[in-house]
């Protein structure tokens, strides 16, 4: 049998009608597309859900990290959901299998974290008839921020697949800042009330924590996915700019390569800087909070299709002033002159000009490390999203009859502290 007639029999059956057991008012499924970062970043939520009485699920890539998931008390199913992929086939796999366990599970909320999961999950929750669906766009990422050829076409392809998505007549879209919101609104004609604005996923004040800078050189740390476009390139050259002017600084710079990504930077690359002493490259770590209890800078020079870069906000809450370019999501957390200092993209001899400024001013530092710490405090705390996120789901469950209603009187109102 070939593929393509494989892939339409399967799509076949996950469209099909059957007798279905009633469905459970109280079960939510999330859906994400990495589980390191499910389980990192997106676990507030699912917990206190299940604390407060429902059955939470999880859709995601068969991944390393999946056993964890279940420990926590979230009920994990793997789904066809290839982050980097874009072949025809693959992506039509990924509809059915997410449509598929839709049906099987007949959830009464679906939460999408993402674009990918966004686009295939409320497709699929459409013709699966999910009561309610919440989608999170994290970031508009490469399709959006590159004007290439292939980045155009596949651009014109998500807009139409999310447009056909977000026609389900009880779905919220919610965006990390206005940006994002209003370019994604003039391509698929979602409402403004369907689309709403929830700025970024929290940072755990109580993880990350403001403290006295570690004695010796100033360290000046970038931590990102490693890709041409979130300015790794800037940041290296901004490096050697600033070692030719006698700067003593050490510029350390955290994450993994991404292979087979359209801007992934080349691990040769990265080896040949850490071996020439241009930078110190740590590959992935897991302890970002000693990691920026003992740095003085953060800086990211990006310019790739943020939502609002969690590194900032860590670094915000731990009382570091920071250099970013002077792109939508970055502007969200670095106010220019208060907490950090903001540069055109790509421009090289500006980065290099404010991380110097920086560097030879501890009193600026700290002073802008102690007002970032405040803005976390006041507009990022992790429990004011998983609040505004509660509200969400309480206003699209109250529209539903019957089942609807039963679930909406396990959501609290307010957050345990």
């Amino acid at each position: 049998m070939t593929l393509s007639l494989r892939l339409v029999r399967q799509a076949r059956a996950g469209l099909v009608r059957s007798p279905r057991p009633a469905r459970n008012p109280a079960r939510v499924l999330f859906v994400d597309h990495q589980v390191r970062d499910f389980l990192q970043y997106r676990s507030a939520l699912p917990r206190g859900l299940r604390e407060a009485g429902f059955e939470v699920h999880a859709a995601l890539p068969r991944e390393a990290g999946l056993d964890e998931v279940s420990r926590q008390g979230v009920r994990a199913h793997v789904v066809h959901m290839r982050r980097k992929s874009i072949q025809l086939f693959g992506e039509l796999q990924s509809v059915i299998s997410l449509l598929r366990l839709y049906r099987r599970l007949r959830p009464i909320l679906v939460h999408h974290i993402g674009l990918k999961p966004t686009l295939y999950g409320s497709i699929a929750a459409r013709l699966a008839r999910v009561p309610a669906v919440v989608s999170t766009l994290t970031g508009l990422g490469y399709v959006f921020s590159t004007g290439d050829a292939k980045a155009r076409m596949l651009r014109w392809l998500v807009i139409r697949g999310l447009r056909v998505g977000f026609r389900h007549q009880n779905c919220r879209v919610v965006f990390q800042h206005s940006c994002d919101r209003d370019h994604i609104r003039a391509g698929t004609r979602v409402s403004r009330g369907r689309a709403l604005l929830i700025r970024s996923s929290g940072v755990d004040l109580s993880r990350f924590l403001p403290t006295p800078e570690a004695a010796g050189p100033p360290v000046v740390l970038m931590a990102s996915r490693l890709l041409w476009n979130k300015g790794v390139g800037e940041f290296v050259t901004a490096a050697q700019i600033l070692r030719a002017r006698g700067c003593r600084a050490r510029f350390l710079m955290i994450g993994d390569p991404d292979p087979g990504h359209p801007s992934a930077v080349p691990t040769q690359a990265l080896e040949h800087w850490r071996d020439a002493g241009d930078i110190e490259w740590l590959g992935w770590q897991q302890e970002m909070p000693s990691l920026l209890a003992n740095s003085h800078v953060v800086c990211l020079p990006s310019y790739y299709g943020e939502g609002i870069p969690r590194i900032l906000l860590e670094a915000a809450a731990s009382g570091r002033p920071i250099v970013a370019t002077d792109t939508p999501g970055c502007r969200e957390v670095v106010r220019h002159g208060e907490n950090g200092l903001l540069v055109p993209p790509r421009n090289i001899e500006a980065l290099a000009d404010a991380i110097l400024r920086f560097v030879d001013d501890p009193r600026l530092r700290t002073a802008m490390g102690a007002r970032g710490r405040v803005i976390a405090e006041t507009e990022f705390e992790q429990t004011r999203v998983t609040v505004a996120t509660l509200a969400v789901y309480r206003r699209l469950l109250a529209s539903l009859p019957g089942a609807g209603f039963a679930a909406l009187t396990l959501i609290p109102c307010t957050w345990p502290t």
